[in-house]
């Protein structure tokens, strides 16, 4: 366990990076009798749901993926690198995070490890890490940025696997329940794999999304044992116990157990149809259909759409008259489903908002859904309606309504640093790229939306909260990257449109909530 002085970090009580205080093992109490049961009552639940055999597997599994890494790194060259990065962490006082040039070249070090070895860990780390990277306002940014990279090799499971799987969840044969499914995947993952299919009762095309096997059992033993680790930690130190970690830990493990779950993710459909149909937005707007009959936990059938991603410029043209008024289309849904529907959809990049044939914008994809805390929703409409005004001091002034504080915050201080972000932001341009079309024939222009850049900027802001003394909720990460894809979408396909003064942009900026979330959420299913 590294301890992490505050010297070395301005990220205290935010983030794993940052939140533990030097010394720590040197801190510990004496048990209390009542805490020392509920501890004990807790570790025997983990180790009754992740199972006996659990522990070892896993214990194996670890030792083949850490002698792989070492492996890689040695292959690679980087072993000089590191062994460096190790013995200036050394001189540096054990802390992580640090600002000064060589602590950042250490971090990027200690990263770039920390990453290969989550990937050869497998499902369980790779959707960590990808936590990790959608979380700027909880762990240092050396980690977010280099936990972008973070690749998935999980190999496709095999077409009689996943067979097996579909018929024990419905009960009934693959051939009663589909007249057609794909014997290869059309999407693969650390946790689930996706089929196409057509529905034999009903005749429509359906994507399939199938649990892999064994993931249940790694997520409940990798999780479980994280869990009762910090929980040990913080039972024995009084200053562990005090930070953030174990409420980190614990959204964690309750939001990645929930993925374990697709009929969170069915929910999560059915709401937000429901909200558009409510909304009256069913002609500009749509997602999936579920199939609740022929779904379980462990397989969701849905509604296939066919369409293009929002980035292929002449796909758009095909599909849409008006590419101006279909970005504004999704705009405006998504503006006010962040608003009105009791959940948002929280990763609105390319891959996941399509025009489909018909000239509809497509919402696919609701693996990670957010909702904003009632107690920061006037903040963060003033966030959103500052930014599309490129006003720093509204923007300053919605971050420290929003963020936690203990101190004075000089938001003329702030908005000046917030200047400086907005101006990189007015000079950032998408990329345009031929490639070639084997569908269609010919060449398409797509736009590269540079995902790194996206990050950089929202590692920008964090920075400058930060530096001003304000702890931001992770809503507010979620939020701000899906305004900075909408950004990069209105250079795209409407480059003259102003969002804020354009009378078909409704941003809400006199809207009041409906809907109140009932908890300061984040969901990944």
């Amino acid at each position: 366990v590294l301890s992490l002085p505050p010297a070395q970090t301005r990220r205290a009580s935010r983030g794993l990076g940052s939140s533990v205080p030097p010394l720590l093992l040197t801190q510990l109490r004496l048990p209390d009798p009542d805490e020392a049961r509920r501890l004990l009552q807790d570790i025997l639940e983990v180790v009754r749901q992740a199972g006996p055999q659990a522990g070892a597997v896993r214990s194996i599994q670890a030792a083949r993926a850490a002698v792989l890494t070492a492996t890689e790194i040695l292959r690679e060259g980087e072993a000089p690198r590191l062994l460096e990065a190790l013995a200036d962490l050394t001189s540096a006082g054990g802390g992580l995070a640090g600002s000064s040039a060589g602590g950042r070249l250490r971090d990027e070090s200690f990263a770039r490890v920390l990453r290969r070895l989550f990937e050869n860990l497998g499902a369980t780390y790779v959707k960590l890490g990808q936590f990790i990277a959608s979380s700027p306002t909880l762990f240092p940014e050396a980690y977010v940025r280099e936990f972008q990279k973070c690749l998935d090799k999980t190999e496709a499971t095999s077409f009689e696997v996943i067979k097996r799987i579909v018929e024990k969840e419905l009960g009934r044969s693959l051939d009663s329940v589909f007249s057609s499914f794909s014997r290869e995947p059309l999407a693969s993952a650390s946790v689930a794999q996706v089929h196409t299919a057509v529905l034999a009762s009903t005749g429509d095309q359906v994507v399939v999304k199938v649990l892999k096997p064994g993931v249940e059992e790694v997520l409940q033993a990798d999780l479980g044992f994280l869990y009762i680790a910090v929980r040990i930690l913080s039972f024995l130190s009084p200053a562990l116990a005090r930070s953030s970690v174990m409420d980190i830990v614990t959204e964690i493990r309750m939001s990645m157990l929930g993925e374990l779950d697709f009929r969170l993710e069915l929910q999560n459909l059915e709401t937000f149809r429901a909200f558009l149909a409510d909304s009256g937005l069913t002609s500009v707007a749509a997602a999936p259909r579920p199939f609740r009959e022929v779904s379980s936990e462990r397989v969701l059938v849905m509604e296939r759409f066919f369409g293009v991603p929002l980035i292929d410029l002449d796909g758009i043209r095909a599909y849409s008259a008006n590419p101006e008024a279909t970005l504004i289309d999704a705009l405006n849904v998504w503006a006010l489903s962040v608003r009105n529907c009791e959940i948002f959809h929280a990763d609105v990049h390319a891959g996941n908002l399509l025009v489909l044939r018909d000239g509809r914008v497509g919402f696919i994809d609701f693996g990670i859904v957010g909702r904003v805390p009632p107690e920061i929703w006037e903040a963060v409409e003033g966030l959103g309606t500052s930014f599309v005004a490129n006003d720093a001091g509204g923007i300053a002034q919605a971050l420290i309504k929003m963020g936690a504080t203990d101190k004075n915050v000089d938001k003329g201080r702030l908005a000046s640093d917030v200047e400086s972000v907005l101006s990189q932001l007015s000079g950032l341009e998408p990329e345009v790229r031929l490639r070639r079309d084997g569908e269609r024939g010919g060449v398409r222009a797509e736009v590269e939306l540079d995902e790194t850049q996206v990050t950089e900027l929202l590692l920008d802001i964090v920075r400058v909260a930060d530096d001003n003394g304000l702890k931001l909720p992770r809503e507010f990460a979620l939020l701000v990257k899906q305004a900075l894809y909408f950004d990069r979408y209105n250079k795209l396909l409407a480059p003259d449109l102003d969002p804020l003064r354009d009378a078909r942009v409704d941003l809400g900026v006199s809207a009041s909530r409906t809907a109140a979330a009932d908890a300061a959420t984040v969901i990944d299913v």
